[in-house]
């Protein structure tokens, strides 16, 4: 058990939206991360452990390696965008400690001692850590499931904060397909309506309408026809333990379709 100065009340969801933010000080969201410790947290976690929606598996799987090599999963994208680096140390420690406490919560989960950080990992914490000095590493999700299995999850890491270890959850609030039109005429009201449902859901603590929100949202298929950007929320949420309080902590729009909400969960 770690002490008590470095327990940890919060677990967080960033909407990491586009990569673009490496080298486009424009997007929305950027200036929001690099205000982080400064408005934000600004105590120094023993060590981050991220689930990050570019990272699916069919079962739970946390990466147990000595230094985080990153992936650069984008394509087309400028060239300066695939020489940028983030040379934060991994946490094996953490992630086999990710790897007992869901065993013991009746989840599979697997070790890999291969994979680096992705890009819903090491493009926020760039502007949030820019140090690179805090352990990292990182857990996949599992898109085939749902809302609950993910919480449930994230209530199996819910330790982690006593041992000083941030949970994050990485993906954007609302991320559409592809061919979604963009709103060039401010928010899209399919996306402001299913964004302003999540808000009134978390922060009224309506945490398992959340976790059915295929029965509750509104456009929701829209919002999220794949969910592997949603479910790290679920995680962060289950993860701050029971009856914690969500607030919105940002909100902004790329395209008036792409939504970048981000939520602080504290327990009581």
């Amino acid at each position: 058990m770690a002490g008590e100065e470095e327990m940890i009340k919060e677990t967080f969801y960033i909407s990491h939206g586009t990569p673009m933010m490496t080298i486009n000080k424009s997007v929305p969201a950027r200036s929001f991360l690099e205000t982080w410790k400064n408005k934000v947290y600004s105590k120094k976690p023993k060590s981050i452990l991220v689930i990050s929606a570019h990272w699916e598996t069919q079962v739970p799987v946390v990466n147990a390696i000595t230094h985080s090599d990153l992936i650069y999963d984008f394509y087309g994208f400028p060239a300066p965008m695939y020489q940028l680096k983030y040379p934060a140390p991994g946490a094996p420690d953490l992630a086999s400690r990710v790897q007992e406490l869901l065993i013991g919560s009746g989840f599979e989960c697997v070790l890999d001692k291969k994979r680096g950080l992705d890009h819903g990992s090491w493009v926020p914490l760039m502007f949030m850590y820019p140090e690179a000095n805090i352990p990292v590493c990182q857990l996949s999700v599992q898109s085939h499931l749902d809302g609950e299995h993910h919480y449930k999850l994230g209530k199996a890491l819910a330790p982690l904060k006593e041992e000083g270890v941030l949970v994050i959850g990485s993906g954007s609030s609302v991320h559409p397909s592809n061919s979604t039109p963009i709103c060039n005429d401010g928010v899209a009201p399919w996306a402001a309506e299913f964004d302003n449902w999540l808000d009134d859901a978390l922060t009224s603590g309506r945490y398992e309408d959340v976790n059915n929100y295929k029965a509750k949202a509104p456009h929701w298929k829209l919002a999220h026809p794949w969910p592997e950007h949603f479910y790290p929320l679920h995680v962060a949420m289950g993860a701050s333990g029971e009856n914690s309080k969500a607030e919105l902590i940002h909100r902004s729009w790329e395209h008036g379709t792409l939504g970048y909400a981000c939520y602080k969960f504290t327990s009581n």
